[in-house]
């Protein structure tokens, strides 16, 4: 039986906490990293620092999909990551989820680099592209986000239906 496809609202939130949670795995892999480096300032080795929290991200999202198809966040809110024609999802198809992902940011961050815009007009680009991305997901009926249709992944609700309530 085809499960429900998560509410945007739904999803949205829970990448809210993603954020949150992801600060932390951030902060380790950063002290981890500044650690074996030697590294005395955050400007030091940024290309390398910024290629290593790329891989640990990659590594911690790819783990969580591939594993049971939830983040902790992903948990919380009773969303699963699943493959358009199975339940798992294989590294194929997790790893572009990842690549695709980070088209939310991507767009934005380069129009920045070219227009030279720093401070808060840097801030409402992002952010504007960030809601652009989030737009994406209007263009489908189960209103999954574009990147999610490319790599052939949904994600679905595990939220327990609640009976109604006769009066």
């Amino acid at each position: 039986m085809l499960k429900p496809p998560a509410l945007l609202k739904r999803r949205l939130v829970c990448m809210l906490y993603e954020a949150m949670l992801i600060f932390g795995v951030v902060f380790i892999a950063g002290w981890l990293f500044d650690t074996l480096t030697q590294s005395r300032h955050a400007l030091t080795l940024r290309h390398t620092r910024q290629f290593w929290l790329f891989i640990v991200l990659g590594a911690y999202f790819l783990y969580c999909w591939m594993r049971g198809g939830q983040t902790l966040a992903m948990k919380t809110w009773h969303i699963k990551l699943e493959a358009q024609d199975t339940d798992n999802v294989p590294f194929s198809r997790a790893a572009l989820r990842y690549l695709l992902a980070w088209m939310w940011f991507l767009p934005a961050m380069a129009l920045n680099f070219a227009l030279g815009l720093k401070g808060w007009e840097s801030i409402g680009v992002i952010a504007a592209g960030i809601c652009l991305w989030a737009l994406t997901a209007m263009l489908d009926k189960d209103r999954q986000f574009l990147h999610d249709k490319l790599a052939g992944t949904r994600l679905v609700s595990l939220a327990p239906v609640q009976p109604s309530r006769k009066k």
